[in-house]
């Protein structure tokens, strides 16, 4: 089985990020010999979205990014996991830095560490995106103190993405859609 084109459109959290992990593994372990993925999601938690990125690397097969509407938040560092990136004329990319809702009282210590923590995914995130793609570490900042949405055209001249490109679905393809919440 060549290729299995996977359409994800959903926030990233633990429940989205194995059901997408445990459908490619059985695609892989069932031929698939690469993934392309037409992806768009509004974000979400920053352990999973690592995870994600984590594993699309680990993959022995390539894998193929394809911005289809929006990637935005922690969807940045796992689209940038792709060997080949392309995006819709009409697709953006949102950075903001990583937040976090607090309830209640929180002392200094606490505040210290919900800090470092913070600080800590925004570096992580922000290497992810300067080790593979043309984004300095200082545009990286820059994108999380800002709150930057960024179209096509930009993307394409900052490497995000190597071309912009409507996806196309050869007819009798394998396609697999995951209804995720």
């Amino acid at each position: 089985m060549p290729t299995t084109y996977i359409n994800f459109h959903a926030p990233i959290n633990g429940t989205t990020v194995q059901n997408l992990i445990a459908a490619m593994s059985h695609k892989m372990m069932n031929g698939t010999d690469d993934f392309y993925i037409m992806f768009s999601t509004p974000g979400g938690e920053v352990a999973s979205g690592i995870t994600l990125y984590n594993y699309l690397m680990a993959l022995p097969v390539p894998v193929t990014m394809h911005n289809m509407g929006n990637v935005d938040s922690i969807g940045n560092s796992i689209f940038a996991a792709g060997q080949h990136r392309y995006c819709c004329q009409h697709s953006t990319f949102m950075f903001h830095g990583v937040g976090l809702v607090l309830n209640g009282n929180i002392e200094e210590k606490a505040a210290r560490e919900v800090l470092n923590g913070i600080l800590a995914d925004q570096n992580r995130i922000g290497s992810i995106l300067v080790s593979r793609t043309n984004v300095t570490a200082d545009q990286a900042g820059e994108f999380f103190r800002e709150a930057r949405t960024i179209d096509s055209a930009t993307a394409l001249g900052l490497g995000i993405v190597s071309e912009v490109k409507d996806a196309v679905i050869p007819l009798n393809s394998d396609v697999l859609s995951l209804v995720l919440t």
